[in-house]
């Protein structure tokens, strides 16, 4: 649950000149308007203006936060579970004694032997990716947590697995939508198993992920299409290391475009949502759509090569629209909110099919470790399904300089490689673009190392136009200790508790870790070598690192949380960053958690006959 307090408080550093006095104080709460305000209209808007436009209007700043609601709606808070009424429900059953987790810090050694595909491995492969991981309860008020993270505990992410025939789920091949609650599949449509045996290796099969904006913009307004696709990089990660425990590789089918990602999951059920021409309030039940954002092949390691002729895959999905589809989604909310940006973004990001794009099977690059006592001996089921995302950090808790350097290790794409640059190392090889997303690091509580200001390149192509881009006075030395093949360096001594805190929207959680970090990615001229499509993508990167963060932070028994509001130019200003090229996307803290011990845990499952 990303924290949202803003308890405001002066701060003052020499790296950013501190603003007048009256700009020090809470700015109005941010408000729906009706009628009086309009967005840019983005109809005549080339599409990078647009996406740039949507960017810049969502910043958060220190006399304004981007638009949201006022006060929370909570007679319309989103049902966080979506149903397709009257498709048939199969719950996922394991055998006793069928599942061995693999230890957590062995999988980024060495895939184990993939299983066959069946009830019981599915059953694992979404008890350790997707499902409910608790429930908790305090006073009147239950609420279920999972194993993927999301922006407010609000779940806009749904998920869909197409596959070959599972006995005793489907006796031929089918496209299921995964009920989370009941750890359950709703069978949507069957299909040809000739789907499959023409286009696939044997022993794979697709999971789609798909965004309800409404759930997060309930809560967020403006700013919730960054989140969604936080969100959507939190479940990139969260299933290729679930499929890793079973033996599994997982690459985004990325030649793919919208319209063949709503084919196949079976979003066509929604009718096409009229974007009104600014923000309004009433009653759109079109509006509670899924917004189609990837598919992604799951296959046996060990597999160096698959030929995806997208051509082929395109018109094979296109049958799909004709397909006997089963089963009417749910109303999630009485009344909505439209941010019409969202919409007119979503939109303009759509992206096209690219049938000349190449599918590429990167073989697996093991991580670098310089610390292998920072890990407990615990598997991966223990670890991502006691992940929790922390409230409130304690202000004391540090750990080891080679334990922080580990955590980073584990945050580089490339892996044990002499240069960082692709993605091939888990869970980041899942994506199929070199890594365009870094991290600054403020460093508060980390024994053997000074405090300060740090910098992680993830793409070491990018270093000399990083720092040719930033203040002239950083240093840019390798810190004391750090290991050769950390792409990390020093740029400014200082005691950065309360520069962290001011930036990310004056929050204590921010300052009271052992360390915080910015996830700053290339994005103009992203957007304009790769198209605008790429957009979400930058997000569902900045989104696989913070579940690395997530996983990591617990694995050295310490804990995480996603910050989502920052005041996004001030972070550019820190760095010495202008114009579009580079923009912080993200912010996370890692450190010591306080627990509220007012709060009841309840197991996952069977869990309260109550929603939300």
């Amino acid at each position: 649950m990303k924290s949202f307090h803003r308890t405001i408080h002066n701060t003052h550093h020499h790296l950013l000149q501190p603003p007048p006095t009256t700009l020090l104080r809470p700015p109005p709460p941010p408000r729906v308007t009706m009628s009086t305000t309009t967005s840019t209209p983005h109809q005549n808007q080339e599409p990078l203006t647009q996406v740039l436009t949507y960017h810049n209007q969502t910043k958060h700043s220190f006399t304004n936060y981007s638009k949201g609601p006022h006060n929370l709606d909570w007679d319309n808070q989103p049902n966080p579970f979506r149903r397709y009424i009257s498709a048939a429900l199969h719950h996922l059953r394991q055998h006793s004694g069928d599942h061995h987790s693999p230890l957590y810090d062995s999988l980024h050694h060495s895939f184990p032997n993939p299983k066959p595909i069946s009830n019981s491995t599915i059953f694992q492969f979404l008890y350790d990716s997707l499902a409910l991981s608790a429930w908790k309860s305090t006073g009147f008020s239950t609420w279920s947590l999972r194993v993927n993270p999301s922006s407010g505990n609000l779940h806009p992410t749904e998920a869909y697995v197409i596959c070959p025939p599972i006995e005793p789920v489907s006796d031929v091949g089918f496209v299921a939508h995964y009920a989370p609650k009941e750890h359950a599949l709703e069978i949507r449509a069957q299909i040809s198993s000739g789907f499959f045996n023409n286009l696939f290796p044997d022993g794979s099969f697709l999971i789609g992920l798909s965004s309800v904006f409404w759930r997060e913009a309930w809560k967020y307004g403006e700013r919730a299409f960054r989140y969604c696709n936080h969100d959507v990089g939190h479940a990139i990660a969260a299933v290729t290391m679930a499929a890793a425990g079973q033996g599994w590789d997982v690459k985004i089918l990325d030649g793919l475009g919208h319209d063949e990602l709503k084919k196949i999951m079976g979003l066509e059920v929604y009718p096409e949502f009229k974007i009104p021409s600014r923000t309004v309030k009433g009653k759109f039940e079109d509006m509670e759509f899924e917004h189609p954002d990837c598919l992604l092949l799951v296959f046996p390691n060990g597999i160096d090569k698959i030929d995806i002729n997208y051509k082929d895959l395109s018109f094979e999905i296109s049958k799909f629209s004709n397909l006997d589809w089963k089963g009417e989604p749910n109303s999630l909310s009485k009344e909505h909110v439209c941010w019409d940006i969202i919409y007119k973004t979503a939109e303009v990001v759509k992206k096209p099919l690219t049938l000349e794009k190449g599918f590429v099977i990167d073989p697996f690059i093991k991580s670098v470790t310089c610390c292998e006592d920072a890990y407990h001996n615990i598997t991966l089921t223990e670890l991502v399904r006691k992940r929790r995302s922390a409230v409130d950090m304690d202000g004391v808790t540090s750990i080891e300089r080679n334990t922080f350097y580990q955590i980073l290790l584990r945050c580089l794409p490339s892996g044990f490689q002499e240069k960082q640059k692709r993605q091939v190392a888990l869970p980041f090889r899942a994506m199929d673009w070199d890594s365009e997303v870094h991290c600054v690091l403020f460093v508060h509580r980390v024994a053997g190392l000074p405090k300060g200001l740090y910098f992680l390149v993830r793409n070491e192509e990018h270093f000399d136009e990083i720092k040719k881009a930033t203040r002239s006075d950083f240093k840019w030395e390798k810190p004391e200790g750090c290991p050769p093949e950390l792409p990390l360096y020093e740029l400014a001594r200082m005691d950065c508790m309360k520069l962290s805190k001011h930036l990310s929207c004056h929050q204590d959680i921010a300052s009271d870790g052992c360390f915080s970090l910015g996830m700053v990615a290339r994005v103009e001229p992203t957007l304009r070598d790769k198209g605008v499509w790429m957009y979400p993508r930058l997000f569902w990167e900045t989104g696989v690192v913070g579940q690395v963060l997530y996983l990591e932070s617990h694995a050295v028994g310490i804990s995480a949380t996603g910050i989502g509001c920052f005041f996004d130019d001030p972070v550019h200003e820190v760095l010495g960053l202008t114009g579009s090229k580079f923009q912080s996307l993200y912010h996370f803290t890692v450190g010591g958690p306080v627990l509220d011990k007012r709060i009841m845990s309840l197991p996952a499952y069977p869990g309260p006959g109550v929603d939300a």
